[in-house]
């Protein structure tokens, strides 16, 4: 079967990346908690938490700690959420991480994750490159 985020990371499928390393591929949720949802990819195709080899740990949470900062100024966030869900409730069998800005009285709680909308790609590419300018990655 083939990977949704294999074949982003290989370019194949688009999506609005928001930073690309040697490691780590970082591009906007489809169906985002609140807008600027970022998930964090390694480029390896890794199906969960226990298959990531250990060394893939440092790059790949440098890269969430750099999008958690980045995101709070690129969006006026206050703050951020940083989740991973590991087989359950995993939607695509390839570790990610999620990076969901945040706001005091955003609505949002627990674990319940109710998914927004782009208006269109025009408006994803505009909060891509937000996030890519406060990260300063250019394309």
């Amino acid at each position: 079967m083939a990977c949704l985020f294999c074949a982003i990371v290989a370019g194949e499928t688009p999506a609005h990346r928001v930073l690309d390393t040697e490691h780590v591929v970082g591009f906007l949720d489809i169906r985002p908690v609140f807008k600027g949802h970022v998930l964090l990819v390694p480029r390896e195709h890794h199906e969960n938490l226990a298959a990531v080899p250990p060394a893939l740990f440092a790059p790949l949470f440098e890269q969430v700690q750099r999008v958690s900062s980045g995101l709070l100024s690129a969006l006026d966030a206050q703050g951020s959420l940083v989740a991973l869900n590991n087989v359950v409730s995993q939607s695509v069998p390839h570790v990610h991480v999620h990076v969901v800005p945040r706001r005091r009285k955003d609505g949002l709680r627990g674990f319940f994750w109710p998914r927004t909308t782009y208006a269109d790609d025009a408006e994803a590419e505009a909060y891509a490159e937000r996030l890519r300018d406060a990260l300063e990655i250019r394309r």
